[in-house]
């Protein structure tokens, strides 16, 4: 039985990770400073023997650690943040993990953050985490003049993206491991594989209306979305070849005009994607979108909404205002029609591109999101974007499991690198 520790261990992502391999292992602590988290890792995982609160009081272990696992904060280094890098209170909290690793000599450990940690300050304090971690070599390349304060360890890091991991979710993070200089040292990242899950096979079948967007909400999109496409700066500029109908009438045989079109051609890798073919018989498509801004609440809404051309769902954030899900059906004899029932629908293998005519369908008919069919992701569709069974408990409001969730980790990813560690 292994011994490991984690600190800002959120929800358990790492125990997700061990007990998907079969590992046996004790918890010697855990550490985390929110206080619905630890709800959530309590309800899951049962109360750690050692669960402090803060890294800066927190007691280390003198007997080695099997992993450590750490993943300081990453706002401070996130697109989605305020990008103060290490002039942020969180971003200074490396130090404290590094002051662990010094100190308890683990066989070996485990770093997580955002990708925006390899630009942070040009570079340099991601340097600086290297220089301090990997006293012996980097990557494979050995360290001449280590600094007096580098941990004597061998260390390999990489940008992984959780699409290329079995999750549809486009999420990359940047992976620093460690190991210990007397521990057999032949560590490789683990290679990306074809991802076969679908977004369909993460959505829910049947959704409450309170997750579905209001008429409102969606007209203030579309005014703000029309409004910057005719100044060229709107998401049609973006993408060029998309734009969202603003109603159903426009679909209709003989209405609409082109204002109201939404066109999907070869580049946004429908068809190709992760929402491709689910089932050659299903004329129905599944999109994610994003929300992008802050919602005035006022005519001079400045929300706009984006659809996501790679096929897989945007990055999970701690808020989920971004992320929309669209839902369109087709029928060759109707036209496209607002599906009732919340099923989650698939696409055919002939929604690949072209144009809807004012008086008939096109053999590839476009892929559309209509009013009441635009929701957001429930709680329990982020965690499946995380790679979390439906066993996993969460016993905390809406919004603190969205929260949870954009701070977690990718379990399958964790799960393939700890597998190519030698346990």
């Amino acid at each position: 039985m292994i011994k490991v520790g984690s600190d800002f261990s959120g929800v358990g992502a790492f125990d997700q990770a061990l007990r998907r391999l079969n590992i046996e292992y004790q918890t010697m602590f855990s550490c985390d400073m929110d206080k619905y988290a630890r709800q959530t890792y309590i309800e899951n995982y049962g109360e750690p023997k050692y669960y402090p609160e803060n890294v800066y009081n927190r007691d280390i272990p003198k007997d080695s650690l099997d992993i450590y696992m750490t993943s300081p904060p990453c706002q401070s280094f996130s697109l989605a943040g305020k990008r103060k890098g290490e002039d942020s209170v969180n971003g200074v909290l490396f130090y404290n993990s590094h002051e662990f690793i010094m100190k308890n000599n683990p066989r070996y450990f485990i770093f997580e953050n955002v990708k925006g940690l390899l630009s942070d300050a040009k570079g340099r304090t991601f340097q600086t985490w290297l220089d301090m971690l990997g006293g012996k070599s980097v990557n494979g390349n050995p360290v001449i003049f280590p600094r007096e304060d580098s941990t004597p360890y061998h260390v390999y890091h990489q940008v992984l993206n959780s699409k290329n991991y079995g999750v549809p979710q486009n999420r990359e993070r940047i992976f620093i491991i460690g190991i210990r200089d007397d521990k057999d040292n032949n560590f490789q990242f683990p290679k990306p594989f074809h991802l076969t899950k679908r977004l369909k096979d993460v959505l829910e079948d049947e959704v409450d209306e309170k997750y579905f967007l209001s008429d409102d909400n969606i007209d203030n999109l579309l005014i703000y979305n029309k409004r910057q496409t005719e100044k060229g700066t709107g998401f049609s500029a973006k993408f060029r070849d998309i734009e969202v109908v603003k109603t159903m009438d426009a679909l209709k045989c003989g209405g609409g005009g082109k204002d109201d079109l939404i066109k999907v051609n070869s580049a946004t890798n429908i068809g190709k994607g992760v929402a491709q073919t689910l089932d050659t018989q299903c004329n129905q498509g599944v999109m994610i979108g994003a929300i992008r801004g802050r919602n005035t609440q006022n005519k001079e809404n400045k929300q706009m909404l984006e659809l996501n051309k790679n096929g897989t769902s945007n990055s999970l954030t701690t808020v989920q205002k971004d992320n929309v899900v669209f839902i369109a059906d087709y029928r060759a004899d109707e036209g496209l029609r607002i599906r009732k029932d919340n099923v989650s629908p698939c696409m055919t293998s002939s929604m690949r591109g072209g144009e809807w005519k004012a008086n008939r369908g096109t053999r590839n008919p476009p892929i559309v999101g209509l009013k009441s069919k635009i929701r957001r992701l429930t709680p329990r569709e982020c965690f499946r974007l995380m790679d979390f069974t439906d066993s996993f408990k969460m016993p905390c409001s809406n919004s603190q499991m969205y929260k949870q969730a954009g701070n977690s980790i990718v379990v399958n990813v964790l799960a393939e690198i700890i597998n190519k560690l030698n346990l």
